[in-house]
Formats: structure tokens, sequence, C-alpha cells
């Protein structure tokens, strides 16, 4: 993408057809579809308007979420962050993109609440990295929706299908590569409900950064070429507020991330 516009990297003669393909070529794929978007005249782009968007990460080899990151979010729904990374994964039916719409079953949950977070990808092997190093394991971020229904949540003890439904994790609208983004400890991040401001806060008030968490995970697993994960969600939730603001058919939800933009849904009858 440049600005309002977006390049097919077929226009770049490269065939890849998803992101998961090209961080698996390596850093000298990557570096080979910058140079060549570089060397076209600005006027090569297509315009953005009439874009349909897809999840910005669409195949990875999982999808890792951290739970209870911000001290506020972890006071707030009254539970226990002091032993460590709170970790689970979420299904891949779960993908969504930004601009679509979010089926809620509301014959399972009235209950289903918003968490705007930071999502990582990362781009090669990470295995006992150090907290140092991690960041050179990164190939970009991006804006994450972890839509949760809360009452699932506190009846189970693992939060995997709480916040699996289809289409409860939208990702996007775009994953910005690691070099846009040098800190990512310093990124504004909204969440705006119907026009309501709900969640706002900065990735500074993460208890573990993002090169700690990939430090830590690391120590036990291998993240593989791909590995989206989900970083945690600040103060803010629709459970925490009086009375609780929780989504139903027609919400809009958008979070906002410094650097990567807005990731919008609406919320339909499942």
């Amino acid at each position: 993408m440049r600005g309002e516009s977006f390049v097919p990297l077929r226009d770049l003669g490269e065939s890849f057809a998803t992101l998961q393909e090209l961080i698996e070529a390596g850093p000298e794929a990557t570096a080979r579809v910058r140079a060549a978007l570089d060397a076209l005249p600005e006027d090569r782009g297509l315009p953005l308007e009439d874009v349909a968007y897809a999840s910005a990460v669409l195949d990875p080899p999982i999808v890792l979420a951290v739970g209870l990151n911000y001290d506020e979010h972890a006071s707030e729904l009254n539970l226990d962050n002091d032993s460590g990374p709170v970790l689970f994964s979420l299904f891949p039916n779960s993908l969504n993109g930004h601009g679509r719409d979010v089926p809620l079953p509301t014959h399972l949950s009235e209950e289903v609440d918003y968490e705007g977070e930071l999502g990582v990808i990362i781009g090669r092997a990470a295995k006992n990295v150090s907290a140092e190093a991690a960041l050179d394991h990164v190939f970009g971020y991006t804006a994450i929706n972890d839509i949760t229904a809360r009452n699932i949540q506190f009846l189970e003890p693992q939060w995997s299908r709480c916040k699996s439904f289809d289409g409860f994790t939208p990702v996007g609208p775009v994953v910005v590569t690691a070099d846009e983004i040098p800190d990512p400890q310093a990124l504004h991040l909204t969440t705006d409900v119907d026009g309501l401001r709900v969640q706002d806060s900065t990735t500074g008030y993460m208890i573990r950064t993002v090169a700690q968490l990939i430090a830590s995970l690391s120590q036990s697993l291998t993240l593989l070429p791909g590995t989206l994960i989900s970083t945690g969600s600040p103060g803010g939730a629709g459970r925490s507020r009086k009375p609780p603001l929780y989504l139903v058919p027609g919400t809009e939800v958008t979070v906002t991330i410094e650097g990567i933009g807005a990731l919008t849904s609406t919320c339909t009858q499942a």
C-alpha cells in the first residue's frame, strides 16, 4: 500500500498468493517487493475506495492470544495476572476482516464484549530468544479486536472457545512492516463503539512488552514464521461499565492503533 492506494503483488512481478507465503519466503523476498514498489511511479497505485478486506493475516500457523497484559484490564475483570502471561489460542474460523460483519450468536451469549489489541506477526522462527533480540524476529504489526463472549469465558477454565466463534477476531485493516514501527510500546490505541470512545490507552502500559512476550513464549515453543500474537487489551471493557456495554446486532466497533489504522466491524445477528 502507498497512502490511499495499493499495488497488487502481481504488478510487482511476484506470485505470492498470501502474506503467509511472502513471510515464509524470507526477508529477501520482502526486500525485493519493497524495492519493486519504490521503483514504481506514484500514480501506479489503485484506489482503496471499493476494496473488500479479508483478515490481514489469512493462514497463520497459529494465533496466540495473551490475556491480562494490562493491569487496568485485569483489575476490571477481577482476575489475577501475577503468575505470568496468560496464553491461549484462537481458532482459524474466528479470523475476520476490516469492514466485515461479526455474527453474534445471541442464543449462546448476550454478553459479547470488545477488546482492542496490538497484533504482532512473527517474521522468522523464534526459539529461546532474548528480549533484546526478540524484535528482530517480528515481520510486522496489525490491529485486532479480540471479541469475547464473557458469560462463556467465566463458565469455562480455558478461554479459546469464548473468543473463537465465527468471525470473532477481526484483524487489520493492514499489516505494517516492523521497520515502520520502531517502538511497538509507543502506540496510541483506542476503541469506539457506535462513536463512543470506550478504550483510550497506549501500548506503553503493557505489563510485558512485545519483546518480553516473544522472549518468554519462545522458551517453551518455537514461534513459526507467520504466527500472529494478540498482545492483550487495555482497560475499558464493556463488562466493566455501569451499566455493562455489550455488543448487539447493529453495533459498529472501531479499533484504531497509531501507525496502523482503523479496524471497523459491524455486528449482525448470527
